[in-house]
């Protein structure tokens, strides 16, 4: 079997609000599971109150954002990147509208502090 590919930057949803998920690899490994999703976000995020049982490392590739992770606020930049361990209540309060905030998550399950 070839390897799936593609690109972050292709065939992009315009949400108008919140955020679209789209699942690019799930891996089942012996220590849990890893996925790695592109996200995409409107103007508009909804601000859902995040406890995930998994580990999250993201990168924003496109646009700026402002998240609240553990009762702090963060900037994020094209290019920052943040760990988010499981269990870390996060949310995302602001993202730009031109251009629009692109993400690529990696959720760890199983570990991966």
């Amino acid at each position: 079997m070839l390897p799936r590919t593609g690109n972050l930057f292709a065939n992009l949803p315009g949400p108008a609000t919140g955020e679209i998920f789209e699942e690019l690899l799930r891996l089942e490994l012996p220590a849990g599971r890893i996925w790695i999703e592109r996200i995409v976000s409107s103007a508009t995020p909804e601000l859902i109150l995040y406890d995930q049982p998994q580990s999250e490392w993201v990168i924003l590739l496109q646009g700026e954002a402002r998240l609240w992770v553990a009762g702090e606020e963060r900037i994020l930049v094209c290019g920052d990147y943040l760990f988010i361990p499981a269990h870390t209540p996060h949310r995302v309060v602001e993202t730009s509208a031109e251009p629009s905030c692109i993400w690529l998550a990696v959720h760890i399950e199983g570990g991966g502090t």
